[in-house]
């Protein structure tokens, strides 16, 4: 049976998934609890990876090399870059960037040295059950949408960037946008977990919730949005996509 890792930026979206693993175990490792047993008739591997770039990378060798997970869903928040990218949607990402990478003049900006490679892409059946458990939840009316004013949820699909940087203002939203015009959203990790999944030769895929337009009130109710919306979109995103593999 393959074993499907679920990596978590935030403590909301972990705490909000673990009562539905069965059979449920903890090993620690690398200082992280990595919780073992079966969801949706999958045996999971669930853990925390905290937040960052390094973080992320961390727990995913472990989790891909120590634990042996066959494949990887990572799940968090994200600022929503692209216009029509709003507050309370949720972003497939297919494609990962490092928007902070810059090795230039060595080489190309936004290029990993020594792979020759700036995007990574996701594993497109793995995004497929994704994108399609999406369409199902956010279907559903959400009655905590309308204590922050949002009417109506969207999907998105496309390119996700990562730095270790939150971004929080107009000005850096728009140069984000400049350089990168087909991102649709920027966050903290995502990237650098696509590059050690490529390494290791293992499918991934990236859920992210926009939890803010990545701007000047990117601050704004961020633990409420997070608690209220965000943590149970993941769990039943997620849910709805292991039923789909």
């Amino acid at each position: 049976m393959t074993r499907i890792a679920v990596v978590s930026a935030l403590h909301a979206e972990l705490r909000a998934l673990l009562p539905l693993v069965e059979d449920r175990r903890v090993d620690a490792r690398g200082g992280r609890d990595f919780h073992r047993g079966r969801l949706e008739g999958h045996e999971v591997l669930l853990v925390l990876s905290g937040i960052g770039k390094v973080a992320a990378a961390a727990t995913a060798a472990l989790a891909l090399d120590a634990f042996n997970a066959q494949a990887l869903l990572f799940t968090g928040v994200a600022g929503g870059l692209a216009e029509g990218v709003q507050v309370g949607d949720v972003v497939v990402g297919r494609e990962l960037l490092q928007h902070d990478m810059d090795a230039s003049p060595l080489f190309p900006r936004y290029e990993v040295p020594l792979t020759g490679r700036s995007r990574f892409a996701a594993d497109a059946a793995l995004c497929a059950s994704l994108a399609a458990a999406t369409d199902v939840v956010l279907a559903q009316p959400h009655p905590a949408l309308q204590r922050f004013g949002i009417e109506a949820v969207r999907r998105h699909d496309g390119l996700v960037v990562s730095g270790d940087r939150f971004v929080s203002t107009a000005a850096e939203s728009a140069a984000l946008r400049a350089a990168l015009p087909d991102a649709l959203a920027v966050e903290m990790e995502g990237a650098a977990v696509a590059q050690v999944c490529a390494d290791f030769g293992r499918p991934l895929a990236v859920l992210r919730t926009v939890s803010d337009r990545a701007d000047d009130s990117a601050h704004v109710d961020f633990e409420r949005f997070i608690a209220d919306v965000a943590a149970e979109f993941s769990r039943d995103i997620v849910r709805a996509a292991l039923a789909r593999l």
